[in-house]
Parts: structure tokens; C-alpha cells; sequence
């Protein structure tokens, strides 16, 4: 009985302190505020999210492992501190998923953030080189209709240039992590 115990008791302490790691020191622990300082451009949504822009992408299922990759086409428009980004992605399998934001910029760099398969509305802040936006997704029905929890980092590379990684959780265990860059669409 004491062997299963200590057994039991030191499960319980490896899932704290794993717990703990990925709050603390992990990528939820990041905030707005650890970017305010840092030197280089700032991310303004206005200028750097704006107008037709690509991505590539890759999403990493939760072994770690690819389970699909994307190219996407962006356009966005602004008015003042109001903004809509149509996305249109194309997926590996041959699927195509469309998404339309409705952004709003505070005069304090608060976002908030709007879509047809966002549960209630997103929320984030610009600090320094860098978003952050966390919303509640509903996938699609082939993907099961799940809800998850999102949060989204975008850093502005000093060419410009937007990479986006973002992690989904359904009951505070990480599902799944996209990995993507952005960048202004060349024209021909």
C-alpha cells in the first residue's frame, strides 16, 4: 500500500511541476508586457496586416507531429481603428476554409476580434514587436465541432515580415500548434 502511494504521490508532483513549467516558463507564460521595450519596429495591425498578404503554414497535432500544412491568401482593409481580414486557406488534403475578421483597434494597441467560428469575441494587445490574441475557435464539423481555447503570438521579424505560432487547448491540454509566416503579397 505505501509503494502505491509514493507512486501516486509522485504522479500528482510530475503533473504539478509540468503544470507549473508550461505556466511560468512556457509559451502561455509570455505577455504583452514582456515586448513593450523592445527595441525595433513596433507591430501596428494597421500597416503590417494590411492589404493582400500570404501564408505558409504548418499544424502539429498533439504527438508533435505535422498533420497538415496550408498556404493561405489575406487581404485586409482598414478604416481608422476598424479593420476586416478576409483569409482564404488552402490545405494539403485539397480543403479550402474561409474566415472573415472584424478587428477593432483600441488607442491603447487592445484588439478586439470577431469571426463566423469564433465563440464570443477575441481579445489582444500590440506590446513592441509583437500580438497576442486569445479566442475560443469552433472547428468545423469534419473536424469534430470542438471548441478550443486559443492563443495566438504574431512577432514582426525586422524585414517585416509576420511569424504567427499559435496553440489550441481543449481542457487545458495543448491539442494542437500552428506554426505560420506572413508576409506582404508580391505582385506580378
Amino acid at each position: 500500500m505505501e509503494a502505491l502511494l509514493f507512486v501516486l504521490f509522485g504522479a500528482i508532483a510530475v503533473a504539478g511541476l509540468t503544470w507549473l513549467v508550461s505556466r511560468k516558463a512556457g509559451f502561455l507564460a509570455q505577455k504583452p508586457e514582456d515586448y513593450a521595450d523592445v527595441p525595433g519596429r513596433s507591430f501596428d495591425l494597421r500597416i503590417h496586416l494590411n492589404g493582400p498578404i500570404t501564408c505558409e503554414g504548418v499544424i502539429y497535432g498533439p504527438t508533435g507531429r505535422v498533420t497538415s500544412r496550408f498556404v493561405g491568401e489575406f487581404d485586409a482593409q482598414w478604416e481608422g481603428n476598424r479593420g476586416i481580414m478576409k483569409e482564404r486557406f488552402e490545405y494539403d488534403s485539397g480543403n479550402v476554409q474561409h474566415r472573415e475578421w472584424n478587428l477593432t483597434l483600441g488607442n491603447d494597441g487592445r484588439i478586439k476580434a470577431t469571426a463566423p467560428d469564433v465563440v464570443g469575441e477575441g481579445e489582444g494587445q500590440q506590446s513592441g514587436p509583437t500580438v497576442q490574441l486569445k479566442y475560443r475557435i469552433r472547428l468545423p464539423d469534419d473536424s469534430g465541432g470542438h471548441v478550443l481555447d486559443t492563443t495566438d503570438w504574431m512577432y514582426l521579424a525586422p524585414n517585416g515580415t509576420i511569424v504567427n505560432r499559435s496553440q489550441f487547448r481543449k481542457f487545458g491540454i495543448k491539442v494542437a500548434e500552428l506554426v505560420a509566416t506572413m508576409r506582404p503579397r508580391e505582385t506580378a
